[in-house]
């Protein structure tokens, strides 16, 4: 399981760490527009970290001291076979106390502003629980 607690001292397997260096190299379009107006603190003076090391994932952004991930999905992730796996990681990231935010690339073009809100108020302390916090299990 993915543990928030434990997500800065090294816990993720080996071959966890090469991929996410590979991954921040071969950024999408959508994550580097995302990483330039998150990166430096500039979004509520967060400090957020790209292609992060969590377990045996790798998380697309994420916020430790809010205990925030923000992860950026692409249209392979309408695959069955990717939809799966997504539910599983997400189910054992949000299990390991980390909050998680879900945005296609599509949103990140769209209405990056909007992007940034959501992300803002997720940040906040006491913040109501994400839209995919609260929606009911499938069956």
């Amino acid at each position: 399981m993915v543990d928030a607690e434990r997500m800065n001292q090294g816990t993720s397997p080996r071959y966890i760490i090469p991929c996410a260096r590979e991954l921040r190299r071969e950024q999408t379009k959508a994550e580097e527009l995302l990483w330039h107006r998150v990166r430096n603190r500039q979004l509520a003076k967060a400090k957020f970290r790209r292609q992060h090391p969590a377990g045996r994932y790798v998380l697309d952004f994420y916020c430790h001291e809010a205990r925030l991930a923000v992860e950026l999905d692409g249209d392979i992730h309408d695959y069955p076979d990717q939809a799966a796996y997504d539910k599983a990681r997400r189910t054992e990231i949000r299990e390991g106390g980390v909050r998680l935010l879900v945005f296609r690339n599509q949103e990140i073009f769209a209405d990056l502003d909007r992007v940034l809100i959501e992300i803002r108020e997720a940040l906040l302390p006491g913040s109501p629980p994400t839209k995919e916090e609260c929606k009911p299990p499938s069956p």
